[in-house]
């Protein structure tokens, strides 16, 4: 069962969530507050290993920016999942150029909260219409250059493989190739071209270059 961290400063919506959580069978909440910063205090404090997927609200109010506290989970350990009401699109690309792993709205049901927090613990990418409307319309972004590394990840990735496959066939850790996907799928949305799914990763490794145009591997 994934380990559960929410961060907001409206108590309101952690308690509603927590709940969601423990009648769902969905996770077990190990940390609730109103900071990242209370939060790696915590986890400074008790030894506890970093929670699996972290719910972090896109504002909060102690002054931190988005960039701040989405790197600082990420540097962590922890998966991130903006819950905001995602009216602010510039905020919600910096969220996902941070490394968050997507964003759900505070307008969404429960059940979709719920999923979000589900499908990022399993380690994929979230596919939906918040993510779609955070790139859509802005290429104000530089252009994608991905290192070798991050080229090797995702030939094998996209090809099929699953990523603790692509890990041992490297010679890395699991966690180093979850980062690595998670900063191709970063790339990919600052050029416009966001690949949420692996069907899309595919796509876009076959667009360039990395994976020959019929899905096979290709050299280098």
């Amino acid at each position: 069962m994934s380990r559960v961290a929410l961060i907001d400063d409206h108590e309101s919506v952690r308690l509603g969530l927590e709940l969601a959580c423990e009648r769902a069978d969905e996770g077990t909440v190990v940390f609730s507050g109103s900071t990242v910063g209370s939060y790696l205090d915590w986890r400074a404090a008790t030894g506890a290993t970093p929670a699996d997927v972290v719910v972090l609200d896109l504002t909060l109010g102690d002054g931190t920016t988005v960039t701040e506290n989405v790197t600082a989970l990420v540097a962590d350990g922890a998966s991130v999942v903006i819950h905001s009401v995602a009216d602010r699109p510039a905020a919600v690309r910096e969220a996902l150029a941070a490394g968050a792993a997507g964003i759900v709205s505070k307008s969404s049901s429960l059940d979709d909260v719920l999923h979000a927090i589900r499908t990022v613990a399993s380690g994929e990418a979230l596919n939906n219409v918040e993510w779609a409307s955070a790139v859509e319309g802005d290429r104000e972004f530089a252009d994608a250059q991905l290192s070798v590394r991050e080229r090797d990840v995702l030939r094998l990735y996209a090809t099929g493989l699953p990523l603790k496959a692509v890990a041992e066939r490297l010679g890395v850790a699991y966690s180093t190739a979850k980062e690595n996907i998670t900063r191709v799928r970063v790339k990919y949305v600052e050029v416009g071209r966001p690949a949420p799914t692996k069907v899309d990763l595919l796509r876009r490794a076959m667009e360039d270059g990395i994976v020959a145009s019929d899905g096979a591997v290709s050299a280098g």
